[in-house]
């Protein structure tokens, strides 16, 4: 497995533990795909059938069902890490943590080799006092503005910020200061702000806002953002050149849409990931045909998520050539080595006579219409009238510990799906017992039946419409807690608002930098 993951070779290494652990304890740069989630994201994150594929637990038993469940789904070439997460350790490789972490990892790498410029929270605010006036910038998405950002800020996403900064800026000499929810997106803002040679002064702002609210001040909560300024055909120009030179400094081919059409031909042979990096709004108007959306910050700052395969080609696209360029320069520098633009974007493959198709792809997971054509569905009003009944069927609830809290049916028992074959006895003796699985929509429960099933459960249906079809008959769900046996470890807490998370994440992504100060 080491040897795998320090070679150049076509694999990809699949993490099938719950999120939550993950984040605790993982091998640095294996994707974590929940069993939970095997069919609806592998066929994104691996495409190509015949690709190695080595799955990993903690040698409990999740590895073996995630591998048969990546066999039905087609793959070839699958292995398990003998003796899991805890064979690692003894063998003397060190385990990781945190989300997103080669992401973080590359971020702190940039600040300390570049020494990017940093502000700390303290004296901004004393400049402040004395009348100074900042452009400050959130890095961060739409969606993390609203719920908490900096009195004053002005929400430009990361990969918004080459094209539109100077609509921003103006003719204001100020100090331009960026900042996100910690560090990596304000250091990766500031640094290609830099490159730019703007005019204007340009500063990070230390630990974004979760240092803010540990300085004790006040973050400012449910505030929309402001439209994203639309560039002038002068600052366009500007900020293609830029991007041309960056592509140029980094070697990043530029595809046109005839070579792009090229390789998605051999895409069943080759894995190949294409993502359009515009915003929301763009993308659902018109995007290129089996592209994914992943808005420019998100897609730098999820890498883990997006390319399971590192030698996979990675092509970028957006309206033009900036926004897909300034991207590719970073994950071009975070060692992913086939990475692409497409010249021109979206408007290039229009002007070829090539389609647009508009709304956003619904993505079936794999082997979910098989499985409505066999499963045995019961209805609300049925398991509302049976749950009373001498006979009442065992409900499993297969989502995650907060959905389960958020929202249940009463009596149901807390299983979530990558534990489901191997926790069932506990609750079930194989046989006829009736058994209703349970999920947010139905389509997990669904996917999870034939496993039951081929255990030698023979009475097992599936809740039709899951927990949104109960509550849309009129059925009440239980909150809380109450039934979860044990504290549960499968989510990841956001550390926004408590003191002892915020603080232990700091320090946690400011030591990963560390290992930079010494190679000088």
């Amino acid at each position: 497995m080491k040897s795998l993951l320090d070679s150049d070779s076509t694999y990809a290494a699949i993490d099938v533990r719950e999120r939550g652990e993950f984040n605790k304890r993982q091998i640095f740069r294996t994707t974590c795909v929940p069993r939970r989630d095997l069919e609806s994201l592998m066929s994104r994150l691996v495409p190509v059938k015949s690709t190695a594929i080595v799955v990993c637990d903690e040698d409990d038993g999740r590895a073996s069902l995630a591998a048969h469940t990546l066999e039905q789904m087609g793959y070839t070439d699958i292995s398990m890490l003998q003796g899991g997460l805890g064979a690692w350790t003894q063998a003397g490789y060190e385990l990781g943590e945190g989300t997103n972490a080669p992401s973080k990892d590359f971020g702190e790498k940039i600040l300390v080799q570049k020494h990017v410029p940093e502000m700390t929270i303290q004296e901004y605010q004393h400049r402040v006092s004395l009348g100074e006036e900042f452009i400050l910038i959130d890095t961060r998405t739409p969606e993390e503005f609203e719920r908490a950002t900096l009195p004053g800020s002005r929400n430009i996403p990361n990969g918004e910020l080459v094209l539109r900064i100077a609509e921003v800026i103006g003719d204001s000499d100020s100090t331009v200061v960026v900042h996100c929810g910690g560090r990596t997106r304000s250091i990766i803002g500031t640094q290609i702000l830099l490159e730019m040679n703007l005019p204007n002064t340009l500063v990070g702002l230390q630990n974004g806002t979760m240092g803010w609210l540990l300085a004790g001040y006040e973050l400012e909560t449910g505030r929309q953002p402001q439209p994203l300024p639309l560039p002038s055909s002068d600052r366009v120009a500007f900020a293609e050149t830029f991007a041309r030179k960056l592509t140029e400094e980094h070697r990043i081919t530029h595809l046109s849409a005839a070579e792009l059409r090229d390789l998605v031909d051999k895409g069943e042979h080759e894995t190949l990931y294409l993502v359009d990096v515009r915003t929301a709004e763009e993308y659902e108007q018109g995007h290129i045909p089996n592209f994914t959306w992943f808005p420019g910050g998100q897609t730098l700052q999820r890498t883990d998520e997006i390319m399971a395969v590192r030698t996979g080609k990675i092509v970028l696209a957006c309206d033009g050539i900036v926004r897909s360029a300034v991207v590719a320069r970073w994950i071009k520098e975070m060692d992913f080595p086939n990475i692409y633009v497409l010249d021109g974007g979206v408007r290039a493959w229009e002007a070829t006579g090539q389609t647009l198709e508009q709304g956003w792809p619904r993505m079936v997971p794999r082997g979910l219409i098989e499985a409505r054509e066999t499963v045995s569905l019961m209805s609300s009003s049925t398991l509302e009238s049976r749950l009373e009944t001498p006979d009442a069927p065992l409900v499993v609830d297969l989502e995650t510990s907060s959905d389960f809290t958020q929202g249940h049916i009463s009596g149901a028992v807390w299983i979530p799906r990558g534990w489901l074959e191997l926790r069932i006895k506990d609750s079930a003796s194989i046989g006829d017992a009736p058994i209703v699985l349970t999920c947010r929509t139905g389509e997990v429960s669904m996917l999870a039946w034939a496993g039951l099933r081929d255990m030698g459960y023979t009475n097992v249906e599936v809740l039709e419409g899951g927990k949104l079809g109960w509550s849309a008959a009129g059925f009440v769900l239980e909150t809380g807690t109450r039934s979860i046996p044990v504290e549960p470890n499968d989510v990841v807490i956001h550390p926004l608002g408590d003191k002892g998370r915020m603080e232990y994440y700091l320090t946690w992504e400011e030591a990963l930098g560390r290992k930079y100060e010494s190679d000088g």
